[in-house]
């Protein structure tokens, strides 16, 4: 009654309101998106060229993949954004019975369907590039691989006993929600090199990544992070990690996007899309309902890192971002939005990973 007692004030108090809900809900965000890191001071990073690193200039066209070892024979072992742990056949490492026993784990590929069963163990781990490159870490908990199960209608996986061909080398972060309760950051071996700090404590090498389509650097400096488009992650409310990296997905060019959250992926050569019922209706192969149908556009953007944005149709033979197939992939349990890129992301842009810092950033590559 008072409002309308003064007309004027009634013209004032909208903007006014407005005023108040820009400075008090959206400027925290934007403070946050406008952050960026500073790398001076820091150095040491190593480059591990990939053992099948496309030639210069060229995509890359098959999952990445660095050396591994414990002291013995070098195995080539999957470099994995999408997983978080040093997961290894028992058999491959040697004396596993006298390194220091943590007791049994296991680690869900829910991409594959794979749970990987064994024994975590203690362990330093030599990770080495093409060329002779290598990094030995500080020592860090092993599954040490003893069985190999799948989950209820795995896509790709078959249950074994003793296998002998398991080696992926999981770098990612904010895996723990997707049956990886394991996968904290003191399982990751590119966060525990020596120089490096620990939570809470910098140190010499900043604890981080940058993965390129012919390797990736272990650690970070102004050098190698300049260019970079960051995106200032959240902090986990339950684990001692980072949250994922905010994204927004459209697929046939229906709007408004899907938002929620983005995994870059190298262990991945399909897309995998989690979407509301109106951004995937109709859009399936028709006997392939979880396949997106070819030709379909997809248009994935990085929320808070200006200008990362790409676009694909499904298919398409000559763009190398597109992915080997793009899976529509349902979850009751976690129904937000969400986007694995698969590796063939790398084409158009290099991907960074700050854990001190709490930053991923995306630097678009030139001529992509």
């Amino acid at each position: 009654m008072a409002l309308r007692a003064k007309p004027r004030a009634t013209r004032a108090a909208p903007a006014l309101f407005l005023a108040l809900f820009l400075a008090l809900f959206l400027a925290p965000s934007f403070c946050a998106q406008a952050q960026t890191p500073d790398y001076a001071g820091f150095g040491g990073a190593v480059f591990l060229p990939y053992l099948n690193a496309p030639p210069p200039g060229q995509p890359i066209t098959r999952r990445p993949r660095l050396g591994v070892s414990f002291g013995g024979e070098t195995r080539a072992a999957l470099l994995d954004t999408g997983s978080t742990s040093v997961v290894v056949s028992a058999r491959l490492i040697p004396n596993v019975s006298a390194l220091p026993q943590l007791g049994a784990g296991e680690l869900v590929y829910s991409g594959s369907g794979r749970i990987a069963r064994g024994t975590w163990v203690m362990s330093p781990v030599t990770l080495s590039g093409a060329g002779g490159a290598k990094i030995t870490t500080r020592p860090l908990p092993v599954l040490a691989v003893s069985d190999l199960g799948c989950l209820p209608k795995a896509r790709f996986c078959r249950p074994r006993r003793h296998p002998r061909d398991v080696a992926v080398i999981g770098i990612g972060f904010a895996r723990e929600h997707d049956h990886q309760s394991f996968g904290t950051p003191d399982h990751n071996p590119f966060l525990a090199v020596p120089g490096m700090g620990e939570p809470g404590r910098l140190g010499a090498v900043r604890r981080g990544y940058v993965v390129r389509r012919d390797g990736v650097l272990v650690g970070l400096d102004a050098a190698n992070a300049a260019g970079f488009s960051f995106v200032k992650l959240e902090k986990d409310p339950l684990y001692p990690d980072w949250a994922a990296v905010p994204a927004c997905i459209s697929i046939a060019g229906r709007l408004p996007p899907a938002c929620g959250t983005l995994l870059m992926d190298t262990g991945a050569g399909k897309m995998y899309l989690r979407l509301p019922t109106l951004q995937r209706e109709g859009v399936s192969a028709a006997g392939k309902s979880p396949v997106l149908a070819a030709g379909t556009s997809v248009d994935v953007t990085v929320s808070g890192a200006p200008g990362i944005s790409y676009a694909f149709s499904v298919g398409a033979p000559a763009n190398p971002l597109v992915p080997d197939g793009a899976i529509l992939a349902g979850d009751a349990a976690n129904p937000k939005p969400f986007v694995n890129t698969s590796f063939h992301m790398l084409n158009g842009f290099d991907y960074l990973y700050d854990a001190d810092g709490g930053f991923a950033g995306f630097r678009a590559r030139q001529g992509r």
